[in-house]
C-alpha cells in the first residue's frame, strides 16, 4: 500500500492532492432492480398467507414465489431480505 502511494507520489510530481484524491467513476451506479411498486408487491407478499405446507415464509420461498409472479422483477433471496429489513417487516 505505501509503495503504491509514494508511486503516485512520484508520479505526481510531488503533488499531495493529487496522490490522495479519488478517482472519478467512469461508468454511472447500477439503478437498483426494486422499484417503489416492486418493493409494495413484494411486501404484500411476505404479509400474505404462506402456501399450504409452509408455516411461515422463507426467503428462498419468497425468491421462488417472486420468480413466478410477472409483477415483480427476479430478485435473489440477498435483496429480498434487504428490502424486509429496511421495511422493518418480520417474517413470522
Amino acid at each position: 500500500m505505501l509503495r503504491l502511494v509514494s508511486k503516485r507520489f512520484a508520479e505526481t510530481g510531488g503533488d499531495v492532492l493529487a496522490t490522495v484524491s479519488r478517482k472519478r467513476r467512469a461508468l454511472p451506479p447500477v439503478p437498483s432492480p426494486v422499484t417503489g411498486e416492486a418493493e409494495a408487491r413484494l411486501i404484500a407478499l411476505a404479509c400474505s398467507q404462506p402456501p399450504a405446507g409452509h408455516a411461515r415464509w422463507s426467503l428462498r420461498l419468497l425468491e421462488k414465489h417472486v420468480e413466478l409472479t410477472e409483477d415483480i422483477p427476479n430478485l435473489d433471496h440477498s435483496t429480498i431480505g434487504r428490502v424486509l429489513k429496511k421495511r422493518n417487516c418480520a417474517l413470522i
